[in-house]
């Protein structure tokens, strides 16, 4: 019998979320817990962190977790990580819905760095107006940079915010290319620092910058271990009756 963990968070999860429980699959959909406001989800509900690789494992066996599917942000990679080990472990099929990386496109200027480091090294210079969309959890180490003017589009709004010059927009995508268009230009946006996540809900930034001539600073996914990756909730349903 299928006892599914969706690992989730993302509009991918949401998806598989409803259409699982349309098909009358048990499964738990767990959160991280780092937004405020999570979507109301069609199945049994977790918030929260597991303890690590041990915790998913407890949790796992505890529950009688037939499959597990890693639905997370494609720069979760702890949780990522700790879902093949815990996976791993306990003999339970894995497999990720995942998005497409973002590539460039002609008329884009992008510069690629490695990691967060990397991005926040690379802000070393004169200021700029720099439109800061790599979600609130990282922005403590861009304090490292204060020259610049950031404009941050979070889910939720901060409480505390680290950086001293920042202009705080607080909405939930999908967004459009027009309305970011108007956002860059209304401040004066000279650089966007984006990471690859991929999908559609939050690439209009990138086809704005490409349209005003902005360059892009691109945050490089990071390396996991092998695992079987699915890019439709399609073939997440089928894997689920061949697993």
């Amino acid at each position: 019998m299928t006892n599914l963990l969706i690992l989730g968070g993302t509009t991918e999860a949401n998806a598989l979320a409803k259409a699982v429980s349309a098909q009358g699959i048990a499964a738990v959909y767990s959160y991280a817990g780092r937004v405020e406001t999570p979507r109301p989800q069609p199945l049994p509900v977790r918030v929260g962190g597991f303890g690590g690789v041990q915790g998913l494992v407890a949790y796992i066996r505890d529950n009688g977790i037939s499959h597990v599917i890693d639905a997370t942000h494609p720069f979760a990679a702890q949780m990522s990580r700790n879902a093949i080990a815990a996976s791993s472990r306990t003999q339970t099929p894995l497999a990720a819905l995942t998005r497409r990386a973002w590539r460039p496109q002609p008329g884009d200027h992008w510069h690629h760095v490695p990691d967060v480091a990397a991005a926040v090294q690379a802000l070393s210079g004169d200021p700029q107006r720099v439109f800061l969309a790599v979600g609130r959890m990282h922005l403590e180490e861009f304090a490292a940079q204060p020259q610049h003017q950031y404009l941050l589009r979070l889910v939720d709004q901060p409480d505390r915010l680290p950086l001293q010059n920042a202009d705080v927009v607080v909405a939930r995508g999908p967004f459009a290319e027009a309305d970011d268009r108007a956002l860059m230009q209304r401040h004066g946006t000279q650089l966007v620092v984006s990471k690859n996540a991929g999908g559609t809900g939050a690439r209009a930034k990138l086809d704005a910058a490409r349209t005003l001539g902005i360059p892009v600073l691109m945050i490089d996914r990071p390396t996991l271990p092998p695992r079987t990756e699915l890019s439709s909730v399609a073939q997440v349903l089928d894997w689920l009756d061949h697993a």
